[in-house]
């Protein structure tokens, strides 16, 4: 592969096929429905292999939009991978393993996936001559927690849960394809995402859909850790325009600087939905929590990005679209074995 020069240009994305991988999880699949919302003539591959929190039905009201093509396949497959990078002209990595619960109990998991699959794509880009840019979509876990201040792309990562350290582990391998062979590619870290479509294994949706069920709200700790919340929304139209902007092997904070304690947002759910905050129950901390995340986005937003959704504003939106798509998440928590056997095992002593 050539060498690629780091000066930043405008990528084209209209009357171009864009691989998304894990587009029919949580951000992949907001992504998916943004870009076909903005370019009309876009054409989407969409690869995921829909493990547990893969759903097809994030992806219904565009089943039949003949601009999107669905793979149902593993990332870590090579003859798949490179078949299908032969007809791309660029690529959104999306697809991980991302619960850090999940990580503590089954560490492996996350380091085939995350790592070794991110490894296979990078392989089939490096054989990819056409292929114009690959985004790694990383996390601000990458990092560590921090008291005070605010994380640059330049400081070192410091993962404490094993999937933060899988997150770091295809971070560094992505980086190094660039600096290697010249790869393509342009890196993002995203803070804590929330809205609609999220597996109701994570934070807010678990409250919120545990609330409207009068369940207990199983909050940490005291609930004293701090996340910097970012709307799904905003985060898609940050990763469009890094793809689009960014320069190539760079990296790019992606931050609402909104920071939020859990408590305080578990109390702010119950209240959107008139609880009482009597469901709010404090379990002992998971092991190597971090107290705060907190990244500078002064790079991103020098492409001219901001935030346009407020948590307040986010988080009502999210409630409501909880409210009004029950029979989304019910069929996730009642249905699906996979949840109830984790969480049945995970929550035993914590009650």
């Amino acid at each position: 592969m050539k060498k690629v020069k780091t000066s930043r240009t405008e990528r084209r994305f209209d009357s171009k096929t864009l691989l998304v991988t894990g587009g029919a999880g949580f951000i992949g699949s907001n992504f998916v429905h943004s870009m076909l919302k903005l370019y009309p003539n876009v054409r989407i591959v969409n690869l995921d292999k829909l493990t547990y929190a893969g759903n097809l039905d994030n992806l219904a009201d565009i089943g039949c939009d003949p601009r999107h093509e669905f793979i149902r396949g593993d990332i870590r497959d090579r003859e798949l991978v490179q078949n299908t990078f032969e007809h791309v002209q660029g690529v959104f990595h999306f697809a991980a393993e991302t619960h850090v619960d999940r990580s503590i109990v089954d560490a492996g998991e996350f380091v085939l996936t995350d790592v070794f699959g991110t490894f296979v794509l990078l392989e089939a880009l490096r054989r990819s001559p056409q292929v114009e840019f690959f985004v790694h979509v990383s996390t601000d876990e990458v990092y560590g927690s921090r008291d005070k201040g605010f994380f640059k792309e330049t400081d070192p990562l410091n993962p404490s849960s094993p999937y933060a350290a899988s997150k770091a582990g295809a971070d560094r391998l992505a980086h190094a394809y660039f600096v290697t062979y010249g790869a393509p590619v342009v890196i993002v870290r995203p803070s804590n995402n929330y809205g609609p479509y999220q597996y109701p294994e994570k934070f807010i949706p678990l409250f919120v859909t545990n609330a409207m069920e009068d369940k207990p709200l199983p909050l940490y700790g005291k609930g004293t850790n701090v996340r910097d919340w970012l709307h799904v929304e905003d985060n898609c139209r940050a990763i469009e325009l890094v793809a689009r902007r960014g320069a190539l092997g760079e990296a790019y904070n992606i931050g609402a600087n909104d920071e939020r304690r859990n408590i305080d947002v578990a109390r702010r759910i119950v209240k959107l939905l008139g609880k009482s905050r009597d469901l709010i129950k404090f379990v002992p901390d998971r092991a190597g929590h971090d107290r705060r995340y907190a990244v500078n986005c002064r790079k991103l937003r020098a492409l001219g990005w901001k935030t346009e959704i407020a948590f307040e504003e986010g988080l009502e939106k999210t409630v409501s679209w909880y409210v009004e798509n029950e029979s989304w998440w019910r069929k996730i928590k009642e249905q699906s074995a996979e949840f109830k056997s984790f969480y049945a095992e995970y929550y035993k002593d914590r009650k």
